[in-house]
């Protein structure tokens, strides 16, 4: 059984990285820039993405690794 948290931590890096990196996308194609002058409607929706995607993509990143967990049980 593998209960690295060295495992769990990279795990949780890459899942929220690349959630966030897909929102700051997901963002400019809609047109909000999250580092627009200033903070106006385009850059707070961008900023609302980029959280939204860090967010979904930790919590999928720490469900894979418990599945992962519980395969190897």
């Amino acid at each position: 059984m593998d209960k690295s948290p060295w495992v769990e931590g990279l795990a949780d890096a890459v899942g929220f990285v690349g959630g966030a990196l897909l929102g700051f996308w997901l963002g400019r194609l809609l047109g909000l820039d999250i580092f627009s002058q200033g903070y106006n409607n385009a850059s707070i929706g961008g900023i609302v993405l980029v959280g939204l995607g860090g967010g979904l993509g930790l919590q999928l990143a720490r469900r894979w690794h418990s599945a992962r967990q519980r395969r190897k049980e």
